[in-house]
């Protein structure tokens, strides 16, 4: 048998992969054009708008309005040219209705160009033109949002845009004083806070940059790079398998920013190898669907959040990515546990040595490849120059590194369809990002956030766990079926201000509903990245979505802590308190996963379960007394475990 890797993929394999993303990740059911002019056209738009974002971000972008409108009217004309108006409409042509909305989706950007000082002088008196103008990019973005990612977002969008209008009549504290359409158009169209808002400046810079990034990282051989060496690392550990989609998809979703695109990409090739070494069907799609939407908590990347993040907070990058490591790597720790108990209390095997690559075979193969993310992070952290001209120089890093081996080397070609790829794997997340805008501007004309939060604090009745219960389960509903990124933007503005109402630092409320708007990709009823790991397994959906929340525990937990103990963020703690916290949080999630498989040592009774899960939640508390009395039930379970394995011995 030839050594294993993402190489190995076969045409049915790929065409697998196609099928289910376009089953479960509508962004991915796009135009296949029969005429060459019109591919061929396309595909020299895509490079070009690539280009746009990549020069402009080093020789610097036009004023505000004018660059943010140009990067919406460019991902509304590819999302015209590329997504049908609905499943049954033809994907070989493009019907003269979605040409014109293309040009109208320009014409809007024109007007923007050509009356800039003008426009900028009617913020918050805009004339009937604008009004006009204003009306039809709201639709634009609304049909576009539809046939990228569904209803979910244009109904969202819609009630909140009925809201603004007929808040008078609205009973209780979510009643304001009303407005009219062209108070929302204005704050819409031409306010900052509002189509051309944060979320679109956010996309125009820093996500199409690190997108482009990573197409540039994947198309060089990044994604077997990682496999390869996941497998090198750990395939032939018990539960082998299981492990490198744990690793593998961990570092590919950190930079992938898309679950269950990660989960098809990976899952394709690591779930079959599981179901292989003995887990079932279930267990497998949910081991790589809880470790492709832990991807995007992990720094250095984390699918783009940590910018939007700083963006948002007003703080350094850095800052983002530093708090955001131990909690990411507890949410890892935890599955890995899980994996390792389940291996052990089954006997599962590895993968046998001799199919698999040597870690220096691939660090030597490929292992330049890290350079350019060493670059990033030294760019980014130690530097001083700004995320977008860090991006920037890492994107040209990748290129360079890349020629230096015949086993990455990219011909000009490649490098072209990275940048297309790289156009047309941000429209999606673009729109996403335009159509939150829309929820934005009226959360922000009406004072919703405020009331929103006032209601959060009135239902928790100031009692901060049960604030943080109603926010957990308001984020997993926002959640629900929406792209990571707006998933994170709504519930920021909605659910974030009702914690920093209630004393927490910005960035612990962030954080927390940044990681429930991600598990909803993982949580039932509507569990896509779950799903998706179903669709490959050929498990039960639903059954998968309950084992990755399983897998997921530690994760669902780990948030209330830094809530409760920023020292885990490290925020405003001493290297000597961070230290104890940290292993402390280590021994306790370990102790998590010992209670969710029920096994340790040997099979526990279901005392011995309750017992070691008080004991975790004990030592990931802040408190050293509570560590003290967590430890003594760790020692007393253990030697339980050790006698009883003893006797069945």
């Amino acid at each position: 048998m030839d050594k294993i890797s993402l190489n190995n993929l076969n045409q049915e394999q790929e065409l697998k992969q196609q099928e289910i993303l376009e089953q479960f990740e509508k962004e991915s059911t796009t135009r296949k054009f029969d005429s060459y002019a019109l591919v061929n056209g396309i595909y020299w738009i895509s490079i070009a708008i690539a280009l746009y974002h990549f020069i402009t971000a080093a020789v610097g972008y036009p004023a505000t309005h004018l660059h943010r409108s140009l990067h919406v009217a460019m991902m509304l004309f590819m999302t015209f040219f590329l997504y049908p108006i609905g499943k049954k409409s033809s994907r070989k042509t493009i019907p003269w209705y979605d040409i014109a909305l293309a040009l109208a989706s320009i014409a809007v950007a024109v007007y923007v160009w050509v009356d800039y000082v003008g426009f900028i002088n009617r913020m918050g008196s805009p004339n009937l033109i604008d009004v006009i103008f204003g009306t039809m990019l709201i639709i634009l973005v609304l049909e576009a949002s539809r046939r990228i990612s569904g209803w979910p977002l244009v109904i969202l969008s819609l009630i909140f845009i009925l809201y603004g209008l007929v808040g008078r009549s609205l009973p209780g504290i979510f009643m304001h004083r009303g407005y009219d359409w062209r108070a929302i158009v204005n704050h819409a169209f031409i306010n900052t806070e509002g189509i051309y808002g944060t979320s679109v400046d956010v996309a125009a810079s820093y996500i199409f940059l690190f997108i482009l990034f990573g197409t540039i990282m994947n198309k060089c051989g990044m994604g077997r790079f990682f496999n390869d060496l996941a497998l090198a690392f750990a395939g032939s550990t018990k539960g082998g398998p299981a492990k490198v989609a744990v690793i593998a998809s961990g570092l590919l979703g950190s930079i992938n920013g898309s679950a269950v695109a990660n989960v098809v990409t990976t899952g394709t090739f690591t779930i079959p190898l599981m179901k292989k070494s003995g887990y079932s069907k279930e267990f497998a799609g949910a081991v790589e669907s809880s470790a492709s939407v832990g991807g995007q908590l992990l720094p250095p990347i984390m699918g783009a959040a940590a910018f939007i993040m700083a963006e948002m907070l007003g703080v350094k990058y850095g800052t983002i990515v530093i708090s955001a490591a131990i909690p990411a790597l507890l949410y890892y720790l935890g599955i890995m546990v899980q994996v390792q108990l389940r291996a052990n209390r089954r006997d599962l095997k590895g993968l046998p040595k001799e199919q698999l690559p040597k870690v220096r075979d691939v660090l030597k193969d490929r292992g330049h490849l890290l350079i350019p993310i060493v670059v990033l992070l030294y760019l980014l952290l130690f530097s001083g120059l700004t995320v977008i001209y860090s991006a920037f120089w890492s994107i040209v890093a990748t290129i360079v590194v890349s020629q230096t081996r015949k086993s990455t080397r990219m011909t000009i070609r490649q490098i072209l369809d990275a940048f297309a790829e790289g156009t047309t794997a941000t429209v999606s997340v673009a729109i996403a990002c335009a159509v939150v805008g829309i929820i934005i501007a009226i959360v922000s004309l009406t004072g919703f956030g405020l009331n929103m939060a006032n209601a959060i604090i009135q239902l928790g009745r100031a009692n901060l766990m049960l604030t943080l219960v109603l926010t957990m389960v308001t984020c997993m509903v926002l959640g629900m079926g929406l792209p990571s990124i707006p998933a994170y933007l709504i519930t920021a503005s909605m659910a974030a201000p009702a914690l920093i109402k209630l004393g927490i630092p910005a960035l612990a409320a962030h954080l927390f509903v940044f990681y429930f708007a991600m598990f909803a990709n993982i949580t039932p009823p509507v569990a896509l990245a779950s799903f998706a790991a179903a669709g490959i397994s050929g498990g039960d959906p639903m059954k998968t979505g309950l084992q990755s929340v399983r897998l997921s525990l530690a994760g669902f937990i780990v948030p209330y802590i830094f809530v409760y103990n920023t020292a885990l963020l490290l925020l405003d703690t001493t290297p000597l308190v961070a230290l104890r916290v940290t292993i402390t949080a280590i021994i306790g999630v370990s102790m998590i996963g010992m209670a969710t498989e029920g096994f340790a040592l040997t099979g526990m009774k279901w005392i011995e379960r309750i017992l070691v899960f008080v004991g975790a939640l004990l030592l990931i508390t802040a408190d050293p007394i509570q560590d003290a009395v967590g430890f003594v039930i760790l020692i007393v379970i253990l030697f339980f475990q050790f006698r009883k394995k003893r006797r069945t011995a």
